[in-house]
């Protein structure tokens, strides 16, 4: 095993410290049918990242499961999306932990509602998989719930955070209660502020479970304004729909640098903040948010076999 360094006197230069510590522990998502593009992702990723698995509807088990595997095996933390409307039942999400465990080695799921047009069971939302009592029972080690800074267009129709507010702490009661690590992973943002209100709002309400904050990785602008679009985002369309408007960066590649920026800046002022880490959701692909994320973080070391 070589171990391959990122790091140089000319990054140590242009990289802003703040936004490298911010940087540090981040995590990143991929899809079976993304994952399969890349040969080694020893090769691209540092050594012990947590690497989500996302389920999206109408793929096969058996390809997360492969997926979650082969990540195992190449030595990173995996964390496969369990959506509740995907599943039918108790029966069926005990069969799947079960092949994940067994399978791949995976002791953490990050548990979502799932962005089905209606449940194809009896589960509705993250909380039916929850009070089965099987993570528990079967011993996972790690929990991540949703979190939604600029709303949740399929919970709240009307516009409102009442139902997802109460769900929250609902699970903030759950989080207290269990032996697992509790974290809750945001929808990508590209406004800070709306994040860095959203986490004082429900630390007030007495959340204390830790925020990993999902941001974009680079990606085409207009690639970003179609995925902002379809999630619903708010103040986030805002700030891309006013980039859009400057020429200058019209053309140019999105970058997370201004709003992991921001986030750094208020941590730092705020060190009693819920916000712990960024994770990365690469809308334009998987090399280039890894390079980016590698090049503007702290030195970390890539594991790849000679």
């Amino acid at each position: 095993m070589s171990i391959l360094n990122f790091g140089s006197k000319a990054k140590a230069e242009t990289v802003d410290p703040m936004v490298s510590s911010m940087i540090d522990g981040w995590s990143i998502e991929v899809m079976p049918r993304t994952a399969a593009k890349i040969e080694d992702f020893r090769a691209i990723l540092p050594e012990g990242t947590r690497v989500y698995v996302a389920h999206i509807e109408g793929t096969p088990i058996e390809d997360m499961i492969g997926t979650a595997k082969r990540l195992h095996e190449e030595g990173f933390d995996v964390m496969p999306h369990l959506p509740a409307r995907g599943i039918s039942g108790k029966a069926e999400l005990e069969d799947w932990l079960k092949r994940y465990q067994n399978e791949a080695g995976v002791k953490q799921a990050l548990l979502l509602g799932g962005g089905y047009a209606s449940p194809v069971g009896a589960f509705t939302s993250s909380i039916d998989m929850i009070e089965t009592g099987l993570f528990d029972q079967m011993g996972f080690e790690r929990l991540h719930i949703a979190g939604h800074p600029e709303g949740n267009k399929d919970i709240d129709r009307d516009g409102s955070s009442k139902l997802v507010d109460e769900a929250l702490m609902w699970k903030q009661d759950f989080a207290s209660r269990t032996d697992a690590h509790v974290a809750i992973a945001t929808q990508f943002a590209f406004d800070a502020k709306s994040v860095t209100e959203w986490a004082e709002r429900i630390q007030a309400m007495g959340v204390t479970i830790p925020i990993h904050v999902g941001v974009a990785g680079p990606t085409k602008l207009q690639t970003l304004i179609k995925f902002a679009i379809a999630c619903g985002v708010g103040p986030s369309l805002k700030v891309l729909q006013k980039r859009a408007m400057d020429l200058s960066k019209l053309l140019v590649p999105y970058e997370p640098t201004e709003v992991i920026a921001g986030l750094a800046a208020y941590k730092a002022e705020n060190p009693n903040s819920l916000i712990e880490q960024i994770h990365v959701f690469p809308l334009g692909g998987i090399n280039p948010s890894a390079e980016w994320m590698n090049k503007n973080g702290s030195i970390r070391k890539l594991a790849k076999v000679a």
